[in-house]
């Protein structure tokens, strides 16, 4: 693992494979809840799974600022760097 953001965009869009019901190719600009339909309860387990995987804690006042998979990779970027 690395902190690279395009690494880490292609691990976080491994992840979210897990947890997508539709047959469809994850990239960077799709919107988590509307274009991928992750509920709230998906959305906190693939925080866990993010958190776990890449041994960080996202803390929840971060979460409405992340929007889209390309957010989320920065997010978790940020976090890593700390």
């Amino acid at each position: 693992m690395t902190n690279n953001v395009d690494a880490i965009l292609g691990d976080v869009i491994k992840l979210l494979n897990q947890f997508i019901k539709q047959d469809i190719e994850i990239t960077e600009s799709l919107h988590l809840m509307r274009d991928l339909e992750l509920d709230s309860v998906m959305v906190m387990e693939l925080m866990m799974e993010l958190e776990d995987y890449f041994d960080i804690s996202i803390p929840l006042n971060s979460l409405p600022d992340v929007n889209t998979v390309s957010d989320l990779a920065a997010e978790i970027s940020k976090l890593k760097n700390q």
